[in-house]
C-alpha cells in the first residue's frame, strides 16, 4: 500500500515535528517564501556555503518546533539520472528516521515544479515502502511511509503514472530480495497465480511434463538438476481493446543458481537468489501497465527454474535439442540463463508479437564492462537501439549499447552441434550470450536487456536499495512509446 497523497498549492506553514524537504531550481538567492529560510541561511553562513552550493550539497538542519528539514538545489539542465540522484540522497536524511509521514516542498517555474515534484513523490513512494526483511529485532517497529504532503502542484493525474510505475518497481524488488528457500520455483509460479487472478490477466503454465512433450530439451536441460519438479514457463497475457501492438516481454527467473556441475565458489554463488530479476523486471512492467490501462496487449513469458547440482543435473558436453530443432553442446553449466531463455523465446516468438524484450541477469562480463550504474542492451534492429538508449536517459534508467555483429558468432561454432552454447575462455561473453539467443527470435524485433544494474550498493538514480528493479521505469516507457 503506497502512502496517500495529497496536493497544495501554498507553501506550508508551522509544519511541527514533520520532515520536510525542500527542492530548489539552480538560483543565486533564496525564494522569500522559503520554508525556515532564517534558519538555512544560519547554516550556510556557519557552513562557509553559498547557496549556489545547495547545487553540489544538501543541507540538513532541525527547526525550533522540531521539524527536520532538508534543502536541496536541483540542477535542471542535467539529465534525468542527475536530478533523481540528488533527489533521492537529499530524501534519505528524512527516511532514515522511518517517518510515517514527509512534506515536500517545490519551487521554480511551473516545469520545474513539475519535475521536481514528480522525482520526489516518486521517490517517497519507492523508498518509503518497506521491501520483506528477516531481522526479529525490527519486527513489529518498522512501518512504511503512510502519508505524503505535497506543496506547489495540484495537478493530480501527473502522479497516477507514477504510482502504477511504482507498485511495478516495488513489486519487482520485493521479489527479488526474497531468500531462496521462499522464493522457490512453486511458490513463485503460486504467487504470479495470485496476481494473474488479481489483475484479470490470462494465465496458462507449460510445466516440465508439457515441456518435455513439446520438446523444450534447452529448459529442460537446466531443470533437471532440480529434485522438484517445479520448473515452468509461465506465460501471462494483458489485452487492450483498443491495442494496435503486441509486445512480448520475457524474463528469466531463476530462483537460485548454484552454476550446476561447474559450481560457483561461495564468492559468486552469495546473492544467487536474485537470478530471477529478469523475471521480476517484466511482471512489474506488466503491472504498472495493467493498472495504467496502457494501450497494449502484452505477452509476457518468466522462465522460473533452479540451476542446482544432482546426479541428474545437465553436464559439460551434454548436446540438447532446444524447442526450435536447434542442437546445443552444452560448454558451461553456469550458462544456465541462455538455455532456458532460448526456449521460452521460441515460445514468445510463436505469438507473432510487434516487438520482443528479454530480461536477465545473464552474464558477468556485463557486469565488467559497464559496472552496476548501467545496463546492457542489443539487439536486431539498429532503430530499436537508438530508441532504447534514448529512453534509458529519459527516465534515469541508462543503457549501454552493444554489437551483435555476425562475425562475433564464429566463436560460438561447434564440432558437434548446430551451435556451442557459449566458450570457456569467457571474452565478450555478454555479446556472444545475445547471439546465442538471436537463433531463438525468429527475426522479429527484439531486444535483450542484461541487467547488470539489477544490484548496485547504496542504491542508484532514484533508488536507494540495493536490489534497484531497473528496467520497470524503461519498459513503461518503452510501452508507451
Amino acid at each position: 500500500m503506497l502512502a496517500q497523497l495529497t496536493l497544495s498549492l501554498t507553501q506550508p506553514k508551522n509544519l511541527i515535528n514533520q520532515h520536510l524537504l525542500v527542492l530548489l531550481p539552480k538560483a543565486r538567492a533564496l525564494p522569500q517564501d522559503l520554508p525556515h529560510r532564517e534558519l538555512l541561511g544560519s547554516v550556510l553562513s556557519r557552513r562557509n556555503l553559498k547557496v549556489s552550493d545547495l547545487i553540489d550539497t544538501p543541507v540538513c538542519a532541525n527547526a525550533a518546533n522540531g521539524a527536520l528539514t532538508v534543502w536541496a538545489m536541483l540542477d535542471f539542465t542535467k539529465d534525468a539520472f542527475v536530478i533523481q540522484t540528488q533527489v533521492r540522497k537529499a530524501m534519505q536524511w528524512l527516511l532514515e528516521e522511518g517517518p510515517t509521514s514527509i512534506a515536500i516542498a517545490v519551487f521554480g517555474d511551473p516545469a520545474q515544479r513539475r519535475q521536481a515534484a514528480e522525482f520526489a513523490v516518486y521517490g517517497a513512494w519507492i523508498n518509503g515502502t518497506l521491501l520483506p526483511e528477516h531481522k526479529s529485532k525490527n519486527k513489529n517497529k518498522r512501518k512504511s511511509l503512510q502519508a505524503i504532503k505535497l506543496f506547489g502542484l495540484v495537478d493530480r493525474e501527473t502522479f497516477a503514472p507514477l504510482k502504477a510505475q511504482a507498485e511495478g518497481n516495488l513489486l519487482c524488488r520485493a521479489l527479488t530480495v526474497l531468500p531462496p528457500n521462499e522464493l522457490t520455483p512453486a511458490w513463485y509460479r503460486a504467487r504470479v497465480g495470485k496476481l494473474a487472478q488479481q489483475y484479470g490477466w490470462k494465465h496458462a503454465e507449460f510445466d516440465i511434463k508439457k515441456l518435455r512433450k513439446l520438446g523444450a530439451g534447452a529448459f529442460l536441460a537446466v531443470a533437471q538438476g532440480s529434485s522438484d519438479e517445479d520448473a515452468a514457463i509461465v506465460h501471462l497475457r494483458y489485452s487492450h481493446p483498443k491495442a494496435k501492438k503486441t509486445i512480448g516481454l520475457i524474463g528469466k527467473g531463476i530462483c537460485f543458481d548454484t552454476g550446476g556441475h561447474n559450481l560457483k565458489p561461495a564468492r559468486y554463488m552469495h546473492g544467487m537468489h536474485e537470478d530471477m530479476n529478469g523475471s521480476a523486471v517484466a511482471l512489474g512492467i506488466l503491472l504498472a501497465a495493467s493498472k495504467r490501462k496502457l494501450a497494449v496487449n502484452i505477452d509476457c513469458w518468466l522462465a522460473i527454474a533452479q540451476n542446482h547440482i544432482s546426479p541428474k543435473a545437465y553436464k559439460q558436453n551434454d548436446i540438447v535439442t532446444a524447442l526450435n530443432g536447434t542442437t546445443i553442446e552444452i560448454m558451461h553449466t553456469d550458462a544456465e540463463g541462455r538455455m532456458v531463455l532460448a526456449d521460452t523465446l521460441t515460445l514468445a516468438a510463436r505469438a507473432k508479437p510487434d516487438l520482443m524484450i528479454d530480461f536477465a541477469t545473464l552474464t558477468g562480463s556485463m557486469a565488467v564492462a559497464v559496472g552496476a550504474r548501467y545496463s546492457g542492451v542489443l539487439g536486431n534492429r539498429d532503430e530499436l537501439l537508438l530508441r532504447a538508449v534514448g529512453v534509458g536517459k529519459e527516465v534515469g534508467e541508462r543503457l549501454c549499447a552493444f554489437p551483435l555483429d555476425d562475425d562475433y558468432e564464429t566463436a560460438l561454432d561447434s564440432k558437434v552441434a548446430d551451435i556451442k552454447q557459449c566458450t570457456l575462455d569467457g571474452d565478450a561473453d555478454h555479446i556472444l550470450a545475445a547471439r546465442f539467443l538471436k537463433r531463438f527470435v525468429d527475426d522479429i524485433p527484439w531486444l535483450h536487456i542484461d541487467l547488470s544494474a539489477s544490484r548496485c550498493e547504496g542504491g542508484l538514480g532514484i533508488v536507494a536499495s540495493d536490489v534497484t528493479g531497473f528496467g520497470v521505469a524503461w519498459g513503461v516507457r518503452m510501452l508507451q512509446a
